[in-house]
């Protein structure tokens, strides 16, 4: 792209933004609240010294808050240029796209702000999380699954973009914006994140962000190269074999059309574990901000640390003697708060000493083992610990189907798999009290709860389990609950000794949120 056509991408026949008071009025006060042209920009914020380990080598770190967006993620820039051209006037009245997130989520709300348009569906891979199918189902998303990669190739007929892409060249009131093919997907960055960080920071020498689309380091290191050539473009990739949501590894870019290898100088790979700390350690420090954040960071101090050892680092300065590096923040944490917890030690995270509920992870060591051998090893190879018991509280059907090793079957009357929570009906509560009192009273099972036993409680979704912990704990026993229930468990991988397998050629299920199996 050459600087002519950059200069047109980047000149908007808008008047320059001054609405220096961020306040939005008027009948289309929400259009102008999502319109990029009528915000002041998105917070550029530097990094304290505790969180640079190179600032006293003269290197400036900032964070570009894209999560500040109003749909907190770095997707809607290319969600509204790609729909202001894919959406026809009077005509389109359904958005498609596949997208396991972001993208989807902020086309949905810009659909209906900008365009009046509100059925936008996501075409997605049945491996997605049951925390992200309750997002999007949060934000009004119809749903529909395929079989194959989680990130399947642009060109595979059989998959979700091709089949998305399909329905709109069937039908004209139907639009597919197609970030994998899509050039206004990269080109929303030279038009608004580049210009915005040029502006702020024109001192810039260094631009950090990940590949996954590839969509935003293209459109920045493209937008770049053309204003300021000496500024250092680094990618991130994903360690080969690791997963972080949203990027790719470096393989997986092989088949991305979009020009991303000329927007780019270096490419850094990244593993999970520094991306979910470094992203824990911003959000407690003030910056909250996603894994794929802290992902951009550990690359960017991956590069700098190597520059350093090399001795060059100093090359990257600018006239004023600093080196200034600017890393993107992508999106927010909380759907992904889970994999945290997976991801990251026990010791990251305080325990709850009042609360006998608790997370999964933490909990089953205590019961089995490290979670290292319940990740690696079948279940069935697992024994309980001694002065350990597991009591399921779920129908035999669903315990026959599949449990915890060693748990000992107690289901309860008031209790079923669609059964309202205790803390949602009194009348719930109090039947399902008196059950468990009347159980644990009696002692006729053969449980053998005597003292000193640690007992572990699970049921559907973790509410009536904690009901059962605190008639155990009023008898004086020690008795804790699973966050979550089974449900949480099959969230982190747990109890697949007998998975279902997958079919050769990947078949579209549409869901809904009473049909989603969590079981």
């Amino acid at each position: 792209m050459g600087l002519g056509n950059l200069s047109k991408m980047t000149n908007s026949s808008k008047p320059v933004n001054s609405n220096e008071h961020n306040v939005y009025f008027g009948t289309d006060s929400l259009k102008k609240y999502f319109d990029p042209d009528c915000q002041p920009p998105l917070p550029l914020v530097e990094l304290p010294p505790h969180l640079n380990p190179f600032y006293e080598d003269g290197v400036r770190v900032y964070a570009k808050m894209m999560t500040m967006h109003p749909a907190n993620n770095v997707k809607a820039m290319p969600a509204l240029n790609m729909l202001e051209a894919s959406v026809e006037p009077n005509r389109t009245d359904t958005v498609i796209e596949y997208s396991s997130g972001s993208t989807v989520i902020s086309m949905s709300m810009i659909a209906r702000v900008m365009h009046g348009v509100r059925d936008t569906r996501a075409f997605l891979s049945n491996k997605t999380s049951d925390a992200k199918l309750k997002l999007m189902q949060f934000f009004g998303l119809d749903i529909t699954l395929f079989g194959g990669p989680s990130q399947p190739e642009p060109v595979d007929e059989r998959g979700g973009i091709q089949s998305a892409r399909r329905m709109a060249l069937e039908s004209e009131r139907i639009a597919n914006p197609n970030q994998y093919e899509n050039d206004r997907n990269w080109q929303s960055h030279i038009r608004w994140t580049g210009p915005q960080i040029f502006k702020q920071l024109p001192q810039i020498n260094v631009l950090c962000a990940g590949m996954g689309t590839s969509g935003t380091m293209t459109g920045l290191g493209t937008y770049f190269k053309g204003v300021k050539p000496s500024v250092l473009r680094l990618g991130v990739c994903t360690a080969p074999g690791d997963r972080v949501p949203g990027p790719r590894s470096f393989a997986l870019m092989r088949p991305v059309e979009f020009p991303w290898k000329e927007a780019v100088d270096v490419i850094e790979e990244v593993g999970s574990a520094h991306s979910y700390t470094l992203s824990l350690n911003l959000c407690r420090e003030g910056l909250v901000c996603g894994p794929s954040s802290g992902f951009n960071l550990q690359g960017l101090f991956q590069m700098l640390g190597k520059r350093k050892a090399a001795g060059s680092l100093p090359e990257l300065a600018g006239s004023d003697g600093m080196t200034h590096c600017v890393f993107l923040c992508c999106d927010l944490p909380y759907q992904y708060i889970g994999e945290y917890f997976q991801k990251l030690g026990p010791e990251q995270f305080p325990p709850s000493e009042t609360s006998w509920e608790r997370d999964a992870l933490e909990v089953l060591p205590q019961f089995y083992g490290s979670p290292r051998s319940l990740e690696q090893c079948l279940l069935s190879e697992i024994a309980l610990k001694p002065q350990t018991r597991v009591l399921d509280l779920r129908k035999p059907a669903d315990f026959t189907v599949w449990h915890l090793p060693d748990a000992v079957n107690l289901p309860l009357a008031s209790l079923g798999p669609h059964s309202v929570s205790p803390f949602s009906d009194p009348e719930v509560l109090e039947a399902q009290w008196v059950e468990l009192e009347r159980i644990f009273t009696d002692g006729g099972l053969g449980l053998q709860l005597g003292t000193g036993t640690h007992v572990l409680v699970v049921c559907y979704d973790g509410d009536t389990a904690r009901v059962a912990t605190s008639v155990l704990r009023a008898k004086g026993l020690e008795a804790d609950s699973i966050r979550g229930g089974h449900r949480a468990l099959r969230m982190y991988g747990i109890g697949n000794d007998n998975p279902v397998a997958a079919p050769k050629v990947p078949v579209a299920t549409t869901v809904s949120i009473s049909a989603v199996p969590l079981e």
